[in-house]
């Protein structure tokens, strides 16, 4: 192939879009040469390498537009130090028909033992499955539709949170909810009852969750339409964090820690 027509051509695919297909433009040919490729299969190859790209391009898109505070997945996820975790239950959300089927899916549980980790391996698996997804913790979320109630971009603050086909809520419970917090996660959940799935995290058990928001009747609202269609998963163990603090004190020599130290005779 001419430098002159291969640099046009290679001009011409970066203009219609084709970035990988103009990167690999090259190696092709000369596999196409080398080994007697067909037409067929040499533009076959081209335009496989074009829709990977995409594909791989559009995960990492959606990966970062949902914010995620860090990335996890499943197969990190120690089972066997968390045994209460319903494995066959999991494995069968990591299909996320509960998505299509606008369902929700809580889990419940002291600090800690992986609610967050859960629920974010599922909110990166449906990124990669070609979901819009959206991670937050209560509190920011409250933050932010308050904030927009001053400039009047609440309605569109809200669809930030009511349009992904998944919103991850983090960490319910953990810090006071002002009573305005409680009636916008309702606007939210109400929202999105049997239009879009949720995942929620918890500390609180439902029975709190009047004391968390401040209100019995909005928190039996929200819990009637998140319940309505759910998988509720109750973890029951020891912190992780925490383990992982007593086997590095154990590391370091335990007997050495919490003793005053000695002035010299």
């Amino acid at each position: 192939m001419a430098t002159e027509s291969y640099g046009q051509l290679v001009m011409e695919l970066r203009k219609l879009r084709l970035p990988a297909i103009a990167e690999m433009l090259d190696s092709y040919a000369k596999q196409a040469v080398s080994g007697n490729m067909s037409y067929v299969d040499f533009l076959s190859g081209l335009v496989f390498e074009e829709v990977r790209s995409r594909e791989r391009n559009g995960i990492e898109s959606r990966i970062k537009s949902a914010k995620f505070p860090v990335l996890k997945s499943l197969d990190d996820f120690d089972y066997g130090f968390q045994p209460s975790v319903n494995r066959k239950k999991l494995t069968e959300l990591c299909n996320l028909r509960f998505i299509d089927n606008k369902e929700n899916v809580l889990f419940l549980g002291p600090p800690g033992v992986g609610k967050t980790h859960l629920a974010i391996s599922l909110g990166m698996k449906a990124c990669e499955s070609g979901y819009k997804v959206l991670f937050t913790t209560l509190n920011d979320m409250i933050a932010i539709l308050m904030a927009s109630m001053a400039d009047n971009s609440f309605p569109a603050k809200l669809r930030t949170f009511t349009q992904p086909s998944l919103l991850i809520v983090d960490e319910v419970g953990y810090l006071p909810v002002p009573k305005e917090g409680a009636n916008f996660l309702f606007q939210v959940v109400s929202k999105r009852y049997e239009i879009g799935s949720i995942i929620l995290t918890s500390n609180k058990s439902f029975t709190h969750w009047g004391e968390v928001l401040g209100d019995n009747v909005i928190a039996s609202a929200i819990l009637d339409r998140l319940l309505h269609h759910s998988t509720v998963f109750n973890i029951r163990g020891d912190s992780y964090r925490l383990r992982e603090k007593k086997e590095l004190t154990k590391d370091l020599g335990s007997d050495d820690f919490g003793k005053e130290e000695k002035e010299p005779d």
